[in-house]
């Protein structure tokens, strides 16, 4: 049986629409025969995601990503997703979006939960959620960063410009005026120093010879020691500590009242009575010297002697 040309051609042209088709479901990494199911995730912003971008779960690939376009005129864009019924997940389970690498490129992957709540369904629509890439987090870290290296620069400059402002041209001339001076200094020291180590270069000899008596003083005051113990200085020490300790119980004695010198030094009746005894001596001794008369008497031929009269200020009478 002949097949007729248009026959023939109808055949090529489904056969090319079929080939069509199937190309185009593998290049979206969807298959027509698969059963799946279609849920949708609504982003602010999906950093370049394209369709046909696997979803994992787990790092296992459940999906692929069908289309993505705007919600409405809010700018929110609503992303298609085509998950496989084999692995069933809460509908409060999480459409993160994470970049794949390094150099760019972005995914979806699910963050399941599984509480017992009601499992994702076709129509559904996932919570989302966006993970910073490693250059938003760098530019996180950076951003503090440079603002306290900007500020940094601000201040150095502004102390910089200050510093200029205090450099007049008369603080610049003392300034080096100064710096001349702590030259010519250390240069003097220098010079100081130079004399120093001359002087002691040309004296080395007198210098050994002085610390050679120290050492024959050290010596001869070693063997003086040495001659004053054998001397000894020891029991001479000793015998001087108990003379000490003796006179220091003599006068405790004497401080308690003890013996005769303790009485002495603490009977105050006797030290009145002998107060008053030279008082009396003293009183004595004035009127024996003001009245003669009183104590000596002296007849020359017989004649009567005449009466002591008490004078009107006797001293003896003063108390």
């Amino acid at each position: 049986m002949k097949l007729s040309r248009e026959i023939k051609t109808g055949i090529i042209v489904l056969t090319g629409i079929v080939a069509f088709v199937f190309g185009l479901s593998y290049l979206k990494s969807s298959s027509l025969f698969e059963n799946s199911r279609t849920l949708y995730a609504v982003y602010d912003h999906v950093g370049g995601l394209q369709p046909g971008t696997q979803v994992t779960i787990n790092g296992l690939n459940v999906g692929n990503v069908n289309s993505i376009r705007f919600k409405d005129n809010s700018g929110k864009l609503i992303v298609t997703l085509s998950i496989k019924s084999d692995f069933e997940f809460s509908k409060s389970s999480t459409a993160e979006l994470y970049d794949t690498g390094i150099i760019g490129g972005k995914g979806i992957q699910i963050n399941p939960v599984l509480n017992g709540e009601r499992n994702a369904q076709s129509g559904d629509t996932l919570v989302t959620s966006t993970r910073p890439g490693i250059t938003e987090l760098v530019q996180q870290k950076l951003t503090p960063l440079q603002l306290k290296v900007e500020g940094a620069v601000s201040h150095a400059d502004s102390l910089l410009m200050n510093v200029n402002a205090l450099l007049d041209e008369p603080t610049k001339m003392d300034l080096q005026r100064g710096i001349s001076g702590l030259s010519e200094l250390i240069i003097s020291f220098k010079s100081s120093a130079d004399k120093l180590n001359n002087l002691l270069e040309e004296n080395q000899d007198q210098l050994d010879n002085s610390l050679k008596n120290v050492d024959n003083i050290t010596s001869n005051f070693s063997k003086l020691s040495d001659s004053l113990a054998s001397a000894g200085l020891a029991s001479t020490v000793a015998n001087f500590q108990t003379t000490v300790n003796r006179l220091n119980n003599v006068l405790g004695k004497i401080e308690k009242g003890e013996g005769s010198l303790g009485k002495l030094a603490n009977d105050e009746e006797l030290y009145n009575n002998l107060a008053d005894a030279s008082r009396e001596l003293d009183l004595l001794l004035q009127d024996f010297r003001l009245n003669p008369k009183r104590y000596v008497n002296v007849s020359v031929f017989g004649k009567k002697q005449k009466e002591y009269e008490l004078p009107e200020n006797d001293p003896a009478n003063k108390q």
